[in-house]
């Protein structure tokens, strides 16, 4: 599978990326530059040519990809002298908590009537480990609160049965070993955890029923607030932790000709260096890190895309076997960026870097086939939503001609 994503800015031939395996791709460049709607091509041509066996997943902090639910018809010249169309994308929508709280329910209106799927996205309190939960609540796991908290999920975990946040408190409650402060402390930081309306009371969700091949799943976290141990770092590791694990259950039944249970996964995540910080911890760091290293054989894809790849932990970085940068003009972020340059680039990427000179041109970098294109990004065939409120309405998306 291979994914058209643009034309050779000096030969004006189509550039393809490829998707045929799984990858770690870094998506960057400075504010305005392009690295959002490039973000959306690259889900669009995903869709397009994946289908029903591709299942893409945006994790979408700022609320900007909902729009692609919209045929981009302002660029419908643009698009027809590339061979290709306006197009509207259907589009899922996943609230993680009570949509109606979190949005003006004349919002919620207003997404539908667009043909946007406003899902409440329930997850499952027995998917976060012990230590998460610890963390979620920055408790020290040597300290009585952090250490009964841990002793109840760990001991919940060992039955190999899902449970609730309800199920840790009675747990918690009946535990003789904590104390009544603690027993008490714990008690109001669970019963906020379950008022957030993100943890499902009842049935285990399993991933396949959360996500839909072949359309644009869009966990939304514009709403929450952010931080390395709050809860759009929470979501991310739960997410990423659980299609982990299904994932690789469904590449082992695909191997012995049974079927798999969840279709090959492209995540994409929007500012991520909120999820993956560069010398600081968070929540879900060490699942997407993991990601990024053993996603391979499970059949597991991640983009990262950031306006400071400088940020982004080193590790991720390394792993990244395509690289799509627009212009950058931080020196820490060109240095990030350049120490990724191999030999075979004929050049370091700072040099190339530099040869970008204007929104929506990029350098591919393809590190499997040893291959660099400059190139300038196709017209998105949905509607773009990132930019100035403003520019909906002007020609400051006829960057292509």
């Amino acid at each position: 599978m291979e994914l058209m994503i643009g034309r050779d800015l000096h030969h004006s031939n189509s550039v393809y990326m490829d998707a045929k395996g799984s990858h770690a791709v870094l998506v960057c460049g400075k504010r305005g530059s392009g690295k959002s709607y490039t973000l959306g091509v690259i889900i669009e041509e995903l869709i397009a040519m994946g289908g029903s066996d591709v299942i893409p997943i945006i994790v979408d902090p700022m609320g900007i990809y909902h729009t692609m639910v919209m045929r981009n018809d302002r660029q419908s010249s643009d698009l027809y002298q590339w061979g290709l169309t306006p197009q509207s994308f259907r589009v899922r929508m996943l609230v993680p908590g009570i949509p109606t709280e979190l949005y003006d329910p004349e919002i919620i209106k207003a997404l539908e009537r667009r043909g946007v799927e406003v899902v409440q996205l329930k997850l499952n309190a027995s998917d976060l480990t012990p230590d998460g939960w610890c963390d979620l609540f920055s408790m020290n796991i040597n300290q009585p609160l952090g250490i009964t908290l841990f002793r109840a999920v760990q001991n919940l975990g060992e039955s190999k049965h899902p449970f609730t946040v309800t199920e840790i408190l009675k747990y918690v409650e009946k535990d003789k070993r904590a104390n009544e402060i603690s027993q008490a402390a714990l008690q109001n930081r669970l019963d906020a955890a379950d008022r957030w309306g993100l943890f499902s009371k009842v049935d285990y969700v399993p991933m396949d029923k959360i996500f839909v091949p072949g359309v644009v799943n869009i966990i939304d976290l514009s709403q929450l607030e952010g931080g390395a141990f709050g809860r759009r770092n929470l979501i991310v590791s739960i997410v990423a932790r659980n299609l982990f694990r299904t994932r690789s259950n469904a590449r082992f039944r695909e191997e012995f000709g049974l079927g798999g249970l969840l279709p090959k996964v492209w995540m994409a995540l929007d500012e991520a260096h909120q999820f993956i910080p560069d010398g600081k911890n968070s929540l879900a760091k060490p699942q997407l890190i993991r990601w990024a290293k053993e996603g391979r054989q499970p059949g597991l894809s991640m983009i990262v895309a950031t306006q400071q790849p400088s940020a982004i932990d080193s590790e991720v970085l390394s792993q990244c076997d395509i690289i799509l940068s627009h212009k950058l003009t931080s020196r820490e972020d060109v240095q990030a960026l350049n120490s990724l340059s191999q030999d075979y680039m004929g050049g370091e990427l700072r040099t190339l870097i530099a040869e970008l000179q204007r929104t929506g041109q990029a350098i591919l970098v393809d590190d499997e086939r040893e291959s660099v294109n400059l190139l300038q990004i196709r017209p998105r065939q949905s509607q773009h939503g990132g930019g100035v409120v403003a520019s909906m309405d002007d020609d400051t998306y006829d960057i292509w001609k």
